[in-house]
């Protein structure tokens, strides 16, 4: 008998149908063929969210909960094949602190079977504690967690074959995220998100390249990462650096070998060029002459600095700033130097006379400039716009876009 169009679909084509659907949708392709039976059983991907089961207005919430839990453990029970990636999300409906002991089960099962991939996304009442097991997994090749508490084993050495780690809401001691991070060779990407027990950040990674980090912290510390050619450094409002200078120009000493960076506190003053820089995305207050010097110190301090992104913004407690006036090039270095700019991109801005100055510079200044996009906040008056045509341009091919916000 001649065999249907789907049967004689090879195995990767397969694969790839299978790893676009719910799982629970997975197992009911068994039926389509005899060929497609097994194939759910060997799907690399699991992921287990609320598509597995999908809401019913009439269901007791509880009987959701349950059916949740048993497709899991169903499904890796029954596996058969490679697991490439597990990844468990999920609200309060269907994951809560009586799950713990569950999903300590589904971990430990996982160590045994050689994954590299795992994201465990949920909410409990309380940070969900990493079991041990976890730390002897050297398979991993990805991990990325969320509301997790981490207390690895005194010997624990690190993920030899670590290649990215995403951390948020995690708790853990500044020891063990050194030891985690310098235990963990091949590691090329981290990004690290309000972590809690400590606010130091110290970095000790030879392969690491893309590096972003967000919440509070006192001080960003690089040591022996070479490869490093992406930083984002984002800081919460209520934990905005005073008086850490010297720890930010410690910071800006390790990357002569940066390539992108987007922070919104710098140092006034860089120990050492960012010879490699070639883009550059930073938040500013135009009120702040400090914050004004460090931009025009990163723009003298990288050479090759190509794309420039520039955000306005305004301190909620800002009563003691009152709006300065001053000249671009006299706190520029002097002689102001031709800058490299290709495209320059300024957005939030309200049409402020530091602003235009500002605008003015760089269109003065970048004399290979080929495009400048300015997106003000809402309510701004044809002025601005009035303005930014009147400005003399050293560069015969840029194009300057205003874009007005949609107020919908």
């Amino acid at each position: 008998m001649e065999s249907d169009r789907i049967s004689c679909l090879p195995d990767h084509i397969i694969d790839q149908i299978l790893s676009h659907l719910p799982i629970k949708e997975v197992g009911r392709t068994s039926v389509l063929s005899h060929i497609w039976r097994n194939k759910w059983s060997t799907l690399p991907d699991l992921m287990f969210d609320r598509q597995c089961v999908p809401a019913a207005t009439s269901e007791d919430p509880s009987v959701s909960k349950i059916k949740f839990l048993r497709i899991i453990d169903d499904v890796l029970l029954l596996h058969s094949g490679p697991i490439n990636k597990v990844q468990i999300s999920a609200g309060y409906d269907l994951i809560d602190m009586n799950s713990v002991a569950d999903i300590n089960r589904w971990i430990l099962h996982l160590t045994k079977r050689s994954f590299k991939k795992l994201v465990l996304d949920f909410w409990l009442d309380e940070p969900y504690k990493i079991p041990c097991c976890l730390f002897s997994c050297q398979s991993l090749h990805r991990l990325e967690l969320y509301w997790c508490s981490l207390k690895p084993p005194t010997t624990f050495e690190g993920f030899r074959n670590l290649k990215s780690l995403h951390l948020e809401q995690v708790t853990m001691t500044q020891d063990a995220f050194e030891k985690l991070i310098s235990g963990s060779p091949l590691l090329e990407k981290l990004k690290v998100a309000y972590l809690d027990g400590f606010t130091q950040i110290n970095i000790h990674a030879p392969n690491i390249k893309c590096v972003q980090i967000i919440g509070k912290f006192e001080g960003i510390s690089f040591d022996n990462t070479p490869q490093l050619a992406k930083v984002l450094v984002e800081q919460t409002s209520q934990s905005r650096l005073h008086g850490c200078s010297s720890n930010l120009v410690n910071f800006f000493d390790h990357l002569p070998n940066i390539q992108y960076l987007f922070a919104d506190v710098v140092p006034v003053k860089l120990p050492t060029p960012c010879i490699n820089l070639t883009t550059l995305q930073i938040s500013i207050n135009f009120n702040n002459l400090k914050e004004i010097s460090a931009v025009l110190c990163l723009l003298n301090s990288s050479p090759n600095l190509q794309r420039f992104g520039i955000y306005a913004r305004l301190e909620e407690h800002a009563d003691h700033l009152s709006p300065v006036s001053y000249c671009w090039e006299d706190i520029f270095s002097e002689p102001v130097m031709p800058l490299k700019l290709q495209r320059v991109k300024i957005e939030d801005i309200s049409g402020t006379k530091c602003e235009l100055d500002f605008i003015r510079f760089i269109l003065l200044y970048s004399p290979v400039l080929e495009k400048m996009t300015v997106k003000p906040v809402l309510n701004v008056t044809s002025k601005l716009m009035t303005e930014l045509i009147r400005f003399r341009r050293v560069s015969g091919q840029v194009e300057v876009i205003y874009h007005v916000k949609d107020s919908s």
